[in-house]
């Protein structure tokens, strides 16, 4: 069972949450949905949960493996048509800079990944600036996710 009791404390008080700050935070956090959770919920349904669980704030290096971890999902969904994606780091940092939001999780990554990635790359395949044969290096230029084929004579020097 989840309930959404003291969502505007979380979001409030993970507002500012760091690396540093994240245990204090959370626990405060915890203290301040505990306390809302007594006032809201009748003690006899209380005793009947067996545990209540507060999970922490994802953290931008916990961004950074859900970015990996969506790409290789894509790279994947790619294979049958023979696309091969090749990621840059500053592609994978600008995703994870761009998509993290401590209050709202992952769902903001996933929706960056899907308009600058997926539907970019669609209309680079349809337009037929993507050749199948070399792979295809995703990078950011000025904040701008490009798209570049990969040639072998490249991959030589």
């Amino acid at each position: 069972m989840t309930s959404n009791i003291g969502s505007h404390l979380i979001q409030d008080t993970f507002e500012d949450v760091n690396e540093k700050n994240v245990e204090e935070v959370t626990e405060k956090a915890r203290v301040e949905v505990m306390a809302l959770l007594k006032e809201t919920v009748r003690p006899e349904f209380l005793n009947r949960v067996d545990e209540i669980i507060m999970f922490r704030p994802l953290m931008k290096k916990d961004i950074l493996g859900i970015v990996k971890i969506q790409l290789n999902i894509l790279k994947k969904m790619l294979d049958p048509s023979g696309i091969q994606l090749q990621f840059s780091n500053y592609a994978i940092e600008f995703l994870a800079d761009q998509g993290f939001d401590p209050q709202f999780g992952a769902r903001p990554l996933k929706r960056l990944i899907q308009k600058e990635i997926v539907n970019q790359l669609s209309k680079k395949i349809l337009a037929g600036d993507i050749d199948k044969v070399h792979p295809v290096k995703v990078d950011v230029f000025d904040n701008t996710v490009v798209f570049m084929n990969e040639s072998k004579e490249k991959k030589k020097v």
